[in-house]
């Protein structure tokens, strides 16, 4: 990177690189206190598409104040290089956790993981926001457990699927990732909150059998296989886990929406009322 300062915050370590960015540690000099900054790759700069999904990602996660959701501080909007400084929260992603084969870790931490993401979700859906992209490579947790959702770069105001709205809505260009896109995802249909609760279901699927739902054979397959294969019940490759949890999950990848929990609150009442671990001790209510 050839510039060290970007607008008063001094990059101090490339914490990720992606296809499209990195996300480095800086330090504002004016105050000396650490955050994270994601900015384009130079090669990306050009691209006026890449340069507004950025802006659009930073503006949606400047807008929501949760405690599970990372907080975004500044959003640096310059035509030359757009940028947005975060909190600092140096934590592993859950799919990482996952590669590295980190089963202890996420089983001992699954039930609060679960429910803290579920929370998140259920403000950032209250709030208007369909994520669109829920999956573990979404889901920060650091060495405590406390999570952090992050990535709006897909985020999209819920739609209204009323008649009105599909004759003058445009149809939407199909994003996210085919292991975890909902049914109506997939068909470029108007989302609500329970396209992010699929994606959810998957997520819990694979975090807790350390493989997703569904694969394929290629892309295409996959997708079709979300749109009409049931999901397999996740006690087939986790024999601990419990009847009820699995059952949540096989809820939550319902291929109707209507079978579906309606709300992440229904999905963390849910949570609250069960183990996902047949030997996992029951916790009384604070």
């Amino acid at each position: 990177m050839a510039e060290e300062i970007i607008d008063g915050y001094k990059l101090v370590n490339c914490m990720m690189t992606g296809q499209n960015s990195q996300v480095w540690e800086v330090v504002e000099a004016a105050s000396s206190r650490h955050f994270a900054m994601k900015l384009l790759l130079p090669e990306k700069n050009s691209d006026p598409d890449m340069r507004r999904a950025m802006i659009h990602e930073a503006n949606v996660g400047k807008e929501l104040a949760h405690a599970n959701i990372i907080r975004i501080h500044h959003v640096g909007k310059s035509a030359k290089n757009p940028y947005y400084v975060m909190e600092y929260f140096p934590a592993g992603s859950l799919k990482i956790r996952l590669i590295r084969k980190q089963y202890d870790f996420i089983r001992e931490r699954i039930h609060s993981i679960l429910k803290q993401c579920a929370i998140g979700l259920a403000y950032m859906n209250a709030s208007g926001w369909v994520h669109r992209d829920v999956k573990p490579d979404n889901m920060l947790v650091n060495a405590a457990g406390e999570l952090r959702i992050i990535d709006f770069a897909l985020a999209r105001r819920v739609e209204n699927p009323s008649f009105l709205g599909k004759m003058f809505r445009r149809k939407p260009t199909v994003m996210g990732t085919k292991s975890y896109m909902s049914p109506e995802q997939i068909r470029g249909l108007p989302l609500d909150s329970r396209a992010d609760i699929y994606s959810f279901g998957a997520s819990a699927y694979e975090l807790t059998t350390y493989r997703p739902p569904f694969r394929g054979a290629h892309p295409q397959d996959l997708l079709q296989k979300q749109i009409v294969e049931k999901a397999s019940s996740p006690q087939i490759y986790n024999p601990e886990l419990t009847d009820e949890f699995s059952a949540l999950v096989l809820k939550m990848l319902a291929k109707k929406r209507e079978d579906r929990p309606e709300t992440f609150h229904d999905v963390l009442k849910a949570l609250n009322a069960l183990r996902v671990f047949k030997n996992e001790p029951v916790k009384k209510e604070e």
